[in-house]
């Protein structure tokens, strides 16, 4: 099963203790051994490193950015036909963020039916199964 990775899950492993903490984990290392076939996107990669850097760790943007690359090596371009199709999203579905429209639209434009987050906006988006983590 393919399935698209959200930033929260590496950046939850990464940071301070908190309850998704131990379920991001598992699920990366179900990643890391083959056991789920993860993707991710360059718009995932640059919040991972707009958050870091906002928060003045740069150490860490290099750290989780490397890491989760190594984990995920499976890493889709946004594209214009992904951009389009976040549009309309954002224009169909209330409250869902632009970032989510983009993650969720990059997914459905592969046919990756399925996406790691602990966001519940993704629950709103038809076609695509945000997995229980917890």
């Amino acid at each position: 099963m393919k399935v698209f990775i959200d930033s929260n899950i590496p950046m939850y492993v990464a940071g301070a203790p908190h309850p998704h903490r131990a379920p991001a984990r598992r699920f990366l290392q179900r990643v890391q051994t083959g056991e789920i076939d993860g993707c991710t996107s360059t718009e995932v990669l640059q919040e991972i490193l707009y958050r870091y850097s906002a928060l003045r760790r740069l150490d860490l943007a290099r750290d989780v950015y490397n890491l989760f690359v190594e984990i995920c090596p499976v890493v889709y371009d946004v594209t214009l036909a992904d951009t389009d199709r976040a549009r309309d999203l954002l224009i169909e579905i209330e409250g869902v963020s632009a970032r989510d429209a983009v993650h969720a639209a990059v997914a459905l434009n592969r046919d990756v039916q399925s996406i790691a987050s602990f966001d519940s906006k993704f629950d709103r988006i038809r076609g695509v199964r945000r997995l229980d983590l917890g």
